[in-house]
């Protein structure tokens, strides 16, 4: 009943990119070619320029989930300090 999701490589998405935005076809047409939903090839077209780097907005979106994942990191890492702080001044007495 479930599909399995399949992921594509960054070179994959960079080339299919490339190809929709050089291309004389429709988007829908290049899709159809690799195998590709046409929304997946707008969504990749949003985070891709046509040269194939990478928009301000995906660097933007890069940079936000690193430092989401930091932040959740150091966190973590203070309530286990304070936990082994309370730990230890509770064992001092």
């Amino acid at each position: 009943m479930s599909e399995t999701r399949r992921k594509y490589d960054e070179k994959f998405k960079k080339r299919a990119v490339r190809m929709s935005f050089s291309s004389e076809r429709t988007v829908t047409q290049v899709a159809e070619s690799p195998g590709i939903s046409s929304n997946m090839l707008y969504r990749w077209r949003k985070k891709y320029t046509p040269n194939g780097d990478k928009t301000e907005m995906a660097q933007q979106q890069d940079k936000m989930r690193q430092l989401r994942l930091r932040n959740a990191q150091l966190e973590e890492e203070n309530y286990i300090l304070k936990k082994a702080a309370a730990f230890f001044a509770q064992h001092q007495k």
